[in-house]
Parts: C-alpha cells; structure tokens; sequence
C-alpha cells in the first residue's frame, strides 16, 4: 500500500514537472521589447529616446514627412540631430526637459524630408545623434494609403502657372 501511494506521488511529480519544465527556461514573452506600431524604435540615442519613427512618402519617393515621438526623460533641454544616409539631409529638434515632441500630432508638425529616394514599402537609412550617442536607424516609408496616414503624407510643392 505504502510502494503503491509513493509511486503515484513519484508519477503526479513526474507528470507535474514535465507539463510545466519548458516554462522554467525560456523567456517571458511580455519582457520583450518590440515597436507595437509601423515605425521602428531607435535605440542608443543618449538621453532621448525615439519611437515610432516612419516616413511617410509621395507617390514618386522624392518627399517624405518623418513621424516620430521624441522622449526627453532627463532634467535638461537635450537636441536630436537627424542625418539622412547620404547626408544631404540633416535637420535638429530641440525637446525641453522632462518632455516628449511628437512629430506628426497637431502641436508639432511632421518634418519634411525633400529630395529623398525611398519608394513607399522600402527602408530609408537614418542616423540619430544626441549628444556623443548616435544610431542608424533602417526607417519604414510608407504612402498615405491608410486613413490615418492621409493627413501625414507631403503635399505637393505648388508649381508656377503661366
């Protein structure tokens, strides 16, 4: 009776540990970090942290508005510098302490990128500075297909009339 009970606790244990073991070594799915949204987030920039970060293009690839949300989360003024790959491109926003800029809400305006080559569904490189930290970031580009993008997308550069 006693080999008969301490088997069918052995067995329980063994059924018990072999159920739930696989939970003891891999990880947390919630502690992963990810970019919930289409932009990507840039890690390695100092004090600010950018998140969201998409383009969002003309038709023909030459124009692009950059959304971003730009964190501040240190008790000074800190400045982003934005660099387009090739260079030609290099625009800074200054973000007050204790303070977030969004780029693309109704406070703050998208910033236009002229003279781009990025087809909306390509990856356009961009590199963040803050400070001495920088990152290259591969930034999704996008078109104003989607409702909630319409409002973002560049509007055409009036031309002149004769």
């Amino acid at each position: 009776m006693k080999s008969r009970l301490i088997a069918s606790v052995a067995l329980g244990a063994a059924v018990l540990l072999g159920s739930t073991g696989c939970s003891l070594i891999s990880p947390q799915a919630t502690l992963i970090q990810y970019a919930p949204s289409d932009g990507v987030e840039v890690m390695g920039t100092g004090a600010l942290k950018v998140r969201n970060v998409l383009v969002v293009a003309n038709e023909a690839g030459t124009a692009g508005n950059l959304v971003a949300a730009i964190v501040n989360e240190s008790d000074e003024p800190q400045t982003l510098d934005i660099d387009v790959d090739n260079g030609t491109i290099t625009d800074s926003i200054r973000v007050p302490a204790n303070s977030t800029v969004s780029l693309g809400t109704a406070e703050d305006e998208p910033l236009l990128l002229e003279g781009i080559d990025a087809q909306p569904g390509s990856l356009l490189p961009i590199y963040f500075t803050s400070g001495d930290q920088g990152s290259l970031a591969q930034v999704p580009v996008l078109d104003n297909t989607l409702e909630y993008l319409r409002d973002l997308a560049p509007t055409p550069t009036p031309s002149a009339t004769r």
